[in-house]
């Protein structure tokens, strides 16, 4: 019978392999449980609730404060110190600011993250997983508070979306365009109940700096997860990064899927997202001239080498606007210290910018770049609902790193191309 990749993942961690058909509920195990400082303190309390003392493998738990690192604040001093007193009680793995970042850009950097793995994470942006080819979901935290003491979670079996790829990159269009013309399809909850899987030559020609950019949006479609099938770009960057075996798998060519996209590159120009929702997306040319009063550059996809050295390329031997201030965020340390060998930390600098640590900070509108009323952002993050960045009065634009880091130098939303005056890209 044939089966798609996510029911392979799934049928592989269920006791009750033939129930895997969409819609029903089976209960599936996790290969790794995450939590962060928002998910874990209420996680935590859950989990003495149910009488559970200990956690079903600390080896399999991994925590990360990153959503409000550092504390600003004595409430969420108080949430980080809870997660470090837990950690060290349960002797799990524990991320001690300054030591990791972002939750999901940790995880696959650091080799946690496997093709055909599953991973329960309290953050629903844990689809960025998705990029190795892993079944990465986020949970509330009373299924997470569930995953700490059994290793188990039930899920309702998804049906996929194909999105085929085709075509390669035009000038200025990144992983961050790809996600957005697929959400400008799907609309915010197209994708509800289902796992968006790329496929295609196009998505075979991505680095996993995009591939993550791309899926750790998927959420944004109400989806499940974002699945790349596992290959040898997949295979080159886990190389040197764990020892630990796996398999590539892929859809079988017959099985049974909800429907199939065409995101044709050839075709696709810079887009932009306007406020205040991830589907409002709009071609670069529909919202020039916008002013912009911050620029963000950073986030669980898009803190990436990648989107640095883009950015770098825009504002090197230039200064941000007038009236405009901007924010770089590498998503973990290693990205920090990278950046910095390769001097693109003092390009944003001497450009005016501020390089922060790795942190999720404004883009969740937990600090370092809250916006107030009546200002406009433009940002490489993930959601720009009413109030999410700050002021529910502000307004905020999701966009690549090219277009994010050119609108800090004209003060408005312009085309990277005028920027950068046919400098190569």
């Amino acid at each position: 019978m044939p089966f798609t990749l996510t029911e392979k993942i799934l049928r592989a961690h269920t006791e009750d392999p033939d129930a895997i058909t969409p819609g029903n509920v089976v209960m599936v195990r996790c290969d790794l449980v995450m939590a962060n400082d928002v998910s874990g303190p209420i996680a935590f309390r859950t989990m003495a609730k149910m009488g559970a003392e200990r956690v079903f493998d600390p080896a399999r738990v991994v925590i990360i404060p990153d959503h409000f690192v550092p504390a600003k604040d004595a409430r969420s001093a108080e949430l980080q110190k809870v997660l470090r007193e837990w950690s060290a009680e349960q002797g799990v793995v524990f991320y001690e600011q300054g030591r990791g970042g972002i939750e999901h850009a940790v995880l696959v950097e650091d080799g946690w993250i496997l093709p055909g793995t599953v991973i329960a994470g309290g953050d629903s942006h844990t689809c960025t997983l998705g990029a190795l080819g892993a079944f990465g979901t986020g949970l509330g935290s009373t299924d997470i508070a569930a995953c700490l003491a059994t290793g188990e979670f039930w899920q309702a079996v998804p049906g996929t979306v194909q999105v085929e790829i085709t075509g390669e990159c035009r000038p200025f269009v990144t992983g961050k365009d790809i996600i957005l013309a697929v959400i400008a399809q799907l609309g915010a909850a197209g994708g509800t109940s289902q796992v968006l899987e790329f496929a295609g030559p196009g998505a075979e020609r991505l680095t996993i700096d995009e591939r993550l950019a791309v899926a750790n949006m998927a959420v944004e479609a109400g989806s499940e997860t974002g699945l790349f099938p596992a290959d040898d770009t997949v295979a080159s960057y886990l190389q040197g990064r764990t020892d630990a075996p796996w398999t590539a798998e892929r859809t079988d060519p017959d099985a049974e899927v909800t429907a199939r996209l065409i995101v044709d590159l050839d075709s696709t120009p810079p887009l932009l997202a306007l406020p205040h929702s991830p589907a409002n997306v709009v071609p670069l040319e529909e919202a020039l001239g916008r002013r912009i009063d911050q620029v963000y550059i950073g986030n669980c996809g898009n803190g990436t080498m990648t989107d640095l050295r883009q950015a770098a390329e825009v504002l090197r031997g230039r200064r941000l606007a007038d009236g405009v201030r901007a924010i770089i965020v590498p998503a973990t340390q290693a990205t920090y210290r990278e950046a910095g060998a390769e001097g693109l930390l003092d390009v944003f600098v001497e450009a005016g910018a501020m390089v922060s640590t790795p942190t999720c900070g404004a883009c969740f509108g937990g600090g370092t770049g809250i916006l107030a009323a009546g200002e406009s952002a433009i940002t490489t993050t993930n959601r720009n609902f009413r109030g999410r960045m700050g002021s529910p009065e502000a307004e905020v634009h999701l966009a690549n790193a090219w277009v994010a880091a050119a609108a800090a130098v004209a003060g408005e939303i312009v085309d990277p191309a005028e920027i950068l005056e046919g400098v190569p890209v």
